[in-house]
Parts: C-alpha cells; sequence; structure tokens
C-alpha cells in the first residue's frame, strides 16, 4: 500500500509577457513535446510567484526565495549536474501563509553564456525555482524552464579568422573540398562554398568525378550530428544521422559533375558546442558515401560549423 502526501501549497510561477513571447517546442526525455519561452543573453528575467495554500489550511514557512538557476546535467557513469549560474532573491521572510500571497521577482540583464540543449547524454537547462523553507518537514519547491537562443554566437573573431583563411589572395573566396579516393581507382572531389553556415543556410557545392574504375552502385550524402560528453577515459560519444538521402544511382563516368544544394532550414539542427563549460561538445558532418556493387563502402566525412542567426 503506497501513501501520498499532497503538498499543502499550490506555487505558480508566471514570466511577464509569456502569452505574447516567442516559444519552443522541444522533446522532452519521455518523448512528449513541450513549449518553453525563448530568451537571449543579457535579457531580464521576471515575473510573479502566487501562493495558495490548499483547503484553507494555514501554513507555517521558514521563508521564500526564487532562484533563476543555470545547470549542466551530463550522463556518463551516473547522472551528474554542475550549476555554472546561480541568482536568488528572497521573496519573504518567516510567516504564516494564510490566504494566496502574490510575489514580483526580476533578475535584470541576466547573462546566458550558453545556449540551451537537450542530448542523449547531455542537457543544459536554465529554470526559475521556488522554495519554500519549512520547519519540520521538507522543502515545498517549484520549477518553471527558460530556453535560451544564442544568436550569432559564432560571429566573432573566430569565424573572422576562419573566413579570412577561406579568402584568396585577390580576396575570392575560394571552396572547401572533400576528397575521397582509391589509388588507381577511384578520385572524387566533393567541393562546397564555405564550412559555417546558419541553421537556415543552403549548402551549395558540387561532387566531381575525377577517376572511376569502380562498378559504384549508388552515393549518399549525409548530415550527422556527434555528442561527446565527459573526459577520457570516461568519455561518451554518441552519433545520429540528422538526414540521409541518395544523390545518385547507377555508375558514374570520369568528368561527370552532380550538383548539391541541401536546405538546411527543414532540419532539426544544433548549433556547434565546443566544449561547454568543459562538459560536452556538439559537432555536425557532412558524410559523403559510395556503395559499390559488392555492397563495399566507401566514406569520407567533414565537420560543419553551425550557428544560429536570427
Amino acid at each position: 500500500m503506497s501513501i501520498f502526501f499532497k503538498a499543502p501549497l499550490d506555487i505558480e510561477i508566471r514570466l511577464d509577457n509569456e502569452q505574447s513571447r516567442k516559444t519552443i517546442d522541444v522533446k522532452t526525455p519521455q518523448g512528449r513535446l513541450e513549449k518553453l519561452p525563448v530568451y537571449q543573453d543579457g535579457e531580464s528575467v521576471k515575473g510573479s510567484i502566487t501562493i495558495r495554500t490548499r483547503d484553507g489550511k494555514k501554513v507555517d514557512h521558514m521563508g521564500i526565495k526564487v532562484q533563476l538557476l543555470g545547470v549542466i546535467e551530463t550522463n556518463t557513469d551516473s547522472l551528474i549536474s554542475n550549476e555554472f549560474l546561480s541568482l536568488a532573491t528572497e521573496l519573504a521572510s518567516p510567516s504564516q501563509l494564510t490566504h494566496p500571497e502574490t510575489y514580483p521577482f526580476e533578475f535584470k540583464n541576466v547573462e546566458k553564456q550558453y545556449e540551451s540543449y537537450r542530448g542523449k547524454n547531455a542537457r543544459l537547462r536554465y529554470f526559475i525555482k521556488v522554495i519554500v523553507s519549512r520547519k519540520s518537514s521538507s522543502e515545498i519547491t517549484r520549477e518553471k524552464e527558460l530556453w535560451v537562443f544564442q544568436y550569432n554566437s559564432l560571429s566573432n573573431s573566430s569565424e573572422s579568422s576562419q573566413n579570412s583563411s577561406q579568402l584568396s589572395k585577390n580576396n575570392i573566396p575560394t571552396t572547401v573540398k572533400m576528397d575521397v579516393g582509391i589509388e588507381d581507382c577511384l578520385h572524387i572531389e566533393f567541393e562546397y562554398l564555405k564550412s559555417r553556415f546558419s541553421l537556415k543556410d543552403v549548402i551549395v557545392g558540387r561532387i566531381f568525378f575525377l577517376l572511376v574504375r569502380l562498378k559504384i552502385k549508388h552515393m549518399e550524402l549525409s548530415l550527422i550530428k556527434r555528442e561527446t560528453v565527459g573526459l577520457p577515459p570516461n568519455q561518451i560519444t554518441d552519433s545520429e544521422t540528422l538526414v540521409r538521402f541518395e544523390i545518385m544511382d547507377g555508375a558514374p563516368v570520369k568528368g561527370e559533375t552532380i550538383p548539391i544544394r541541401l536546405f538546411l532550414g527543414g532540419f532539426d539542427l544544433t548549433p556547434t558546442y565546443r566544449d561547454v563549460n568543459k562538459k560536452f561538445s556538439t559537432r555536425t558532418y557532412l558524410s559523403l558515401v559510395l556503395i559499390d556493387e559488392d555492397a563495399r563502402r566507401y566514406f569520407k566525412q567533414s565537420e560543419i560549423i553551425l550557428y544560429r542567426d536570427q
């Protein structure tokens, strides 16, 4: 027989402009979609907390506070939570609740240095947490999650340096090349215009067959997301194919060219994260795969950098 104790208080967290604020649908670990309000780096987080007693009962407490927390949760051998942001405001001193009370709160111009993320073995979360402390029993808490976007998070000096390296001496953009080759049997070049793309960008390129002495049956192009969590020897890497499509069916001939135009906006992509707070990374790769008539596979991968653009 199980006995469930119902909390004597009901806590409601409301954010300012919640009805008009941009939201995002995010999948929970259970596979459901939840709608979360979107915030940006440097934006204030304000709202109100309403606390109601249940069944008209009086409830004594030792103080009420509200927190804005940022945590990274990783799962290698066990679930580990690390805070990188912790702000708190006292809402009420010890007293007795006899009727509904509403407390405004505001965290001004909050630096949110990382973008929110939910992956297989890592999560980066921002959330409001209300804590009602009690003297003789466990505290009562309620949480409300926010979703943070980092716009143009890669449009910085490192990107400028990368873009500079992709210019020729005459300031003409050069292409990025990915070669697939087997000596005296196969040589293919996959060219595309750049290596950094916004999540709404288009990858434009071509595949050029320089040497073909294998009986190629078909060719595929894939986008692969790779999530890396932890440090060696307990590091975990998980790969997920986000999209795969066939770009050629049948045997190519020397000199043949296949144009590529891949619209990224139609896929559920994640910006590139490199060693976030020394806890996890996510990278995206273009993968070119050729399969011959004997079902042998020849492939090459090249990383592309993804960022969020307004």
